[in-house]
């Protein structure tokens, strides 16, 4: 596979708007039956076994553990509750397995019987397109959680990970092997390794060393024929593809080789808060200067969340967090800050010193303390949920900063968490992998709402206030193209008839996350996957076939 070609804007704009073909199917117990039996009969032939560990590891909707196996990596319950969760939403099949056979013949099995396949590791995908769907087509789930393996090799800093691998568990092994190597990726500990790391992966070492996918240097890949490819049989150009373009719209990604990177002995976080009334506006319009450039070796992140006034009775206010990690002691950090950033107000009594792998800790976890702790595959909690993203490329001014405290005064809930780009990501060129928000990006916009209980006027509250402030927001964030994330997932781009977006605008979700690069990912799906059997609401698209003449 030794090519390379672009395609014009206009043919994948068209290629977005092509429906998937939808399967219809009865789904009562005679066809469920039927179909289970017809899928392990093919995974024992595909795989020559006839193992009772492959019924074990496969559940349809009448297997009483179904719904267990469904729900046990779903990390946003407004695709697991009663009211939205149908038959047509839910996998016919899911299957854990434990061999990599097991993947390649699941992947013949399911075009055989005419189902197509979505992945799941980790499952935090924030829209559930890896174990839900919103087109009535019929699908399995394949679930990665039993490929857990992690080969860590210190004399050649690097390691084999698996896709179903967590994070913490990632940064848990490389500790027992090492007190001095690391890895950059993601804050949360239950995050999968396969989602994560295909999407581009980001967390608190960006500044210092870029992003997960700029340490990925080899794959095992399971493609549409069923084949297991290396980094060598799958050549550069799917290769290229998987570091960021989502491995889910390419075939099942089984595991990652990646290297490490040198971590100090000590690590220094803090946490400092303010709110408006103690000059937040002043700290927030400093941060957005300072954490773009300063030290490489600190990340800091702001959550902007409003609340009620302590010193104002019943008004509301904003508070602004600034949580950080510098890789280094805290008298050089604190130095670092008097000069650059004295609107924080940082003390050394604010600063905590650490271990690399306890800084892991900190991040994941509200009140623990043992590393142990990154080994949990539970999320302390789970919610209803709905997140949105967008890039600021010039600092937002005090005026516009002022309105956007009234905006989220005014809606109540929505949360927005700063994540500070520069020094090393800005290094990397933006078509070095498929991920493009490289140079001229200063930061990183997560819009945030959480909810409690299952509630249909809730949840339509809640999506109404997200949506507002992201549409406020429109003046202050990138343009041509408004960019967006694609880990963090949002389905409100492209998802409505006629290419248009919630808000009745024109929206290529491929241009928003992937602004350049998406003509090159649309050549490699197209050759790897010409008849596009690995999709999802949000996946890279195929070129139309020609007609034959």
């Amino acid at each position: 596979m030794g090519w390379s070609t672009t395609f014009p804007l206009s043919l994948t704009v068209v290629l977005l708007l092509r429906s998937p073909t939808v399967f219809s199917s009865s789904r009562d117990d005679d066809f469920t039956a039927s179909l289970y039996a017809d899928f392990l009969h093919c995974l024992e032939n595909r795989t020559q076994s006839s193992s009772p560990d492959l019924s074990q590891l496969l559940y349809s909707q009448s297997n009483s553990s179904y719904a267990a196996a469904l729900q046990s990596y779903a990390r946003n319950r407004r695709f697991t509750s009663s009211s939205s969760v149908t038959a047509s939403s839910k996998p016919l099949l899911i299957l854990a397995p434990t061999h990599h056979s097991h993947v390649s013949a699941a992947v013949l099995c399911s075009r055989d019987l005419g189902l197509h396949l979505r992945t799941r590791s980790g499952g935090h995908d924030y829209e559930g397109v890896s174990y839900a769907s919103q087109s009535n087509e019929s699908f399995i789930v394949l679930d990665t959680f039993n490929f857990r393996s992690i080969d860590v090799d210190v004399a050649g800093e690097s390691a084999w990970v698996e896709s179903g691998a967590i994070l913490g568990e990632l940064y848990y092994r490389i500790s027992e092997k090492s007190s001095v190597l690391g890895f950059p990726a993601g804050i949360c500990p239950t995050v999968g390794v396969g989602g994560h790391f295909s999407g581009g992966g980001y967390g608190n070492m960006i500044r210092k060393f870029g992003l997960s996918v700029d340490h990925i240097t080899d794959a095992r890949i399971v493609d549409v024929e069923g084949r297991v490819l290396d980094r060598a049989s799958m050549g550069e150009d799917l290769f290229w593809a998987i570091r960021g373009g989502g491995g889910a719209s390419f075939g099942v990604i089984l595991a990652y080789k990646v290297n490490l990177v040198s971590v100090p002995s000590t690590v220094t976080v803090f946490r400092v808060e303010k709110t408006l009334e103690q000059n937040a506006t002043d700290l927030v319009y400093r941060w957005q200067h300072v954490a773009p450039a300063t030290d490489n070796g600190l990340f800091m992140r702001l959550l902007l969340q409003p609340i009620t006034s302590r010193t104002r009775k019943g008004e509301k206010t904003i508070r602004a967090s600034v949580l950080a990690q510098f890789l280094g002691d805290a008298d050089r950090l604190v130095s670092i800050m008097a000069g650059e950033f004295p609107e924080l107000g940082l003390r050394k009594e604010d600063c905590m010193e650490m271990s690399w792998i306890e800084s892991a800790v900190w991040w994941g976890f509200k009140n623990r303390t043992a590393r142990e702790a990154l080994l949990d595959r539970t999320p302390e909690s789970l919610n209803f949920l709905k997140r949105k993203s967008d890039y600021v490329q010039v600092p937002i001014t005090r005026p516009g900063l002022e309105s956007l405290w009234a905006k989220m005064i005014e809606l109540g809930k929505v949360g927005l968490v700063f994540n500070a780009y520069g020094g090393a990501m800005a290094e990397v060129p933006s078509s070095e992998t498929p991920f493009p928000h490289r140079a001229g990006n200063l930061f990183k916009i997560q819009y945030s709402i959480s909810w409690g209980q299952e509630s249909p006027e809730m949840e339509t509250n809640y999506l109404n206030q997200i949506r507002s402030l992201h549409s406020f927001m429109t003046p202050s964030v990138s343009k041509d193209p408004r960019r967006a994330y694609l880990n963090y997932r949002d389905l409100d781009i492209g998802v409505a008839q006629n290419g248009k977006d919630i808000y009745g605008n024109d929206s290529v979700y491929g241009v928003k996350y992937f602004v350049g690069n998406f003509e090159r990912l649309v050549g490699v799906k197209t050759v790897v996957d010409p008849m596009n059997f690995f999709r999802n609401e949000q996946s890279i698209p195929t070129l139309p076939r020609k007609p034959s003449k």
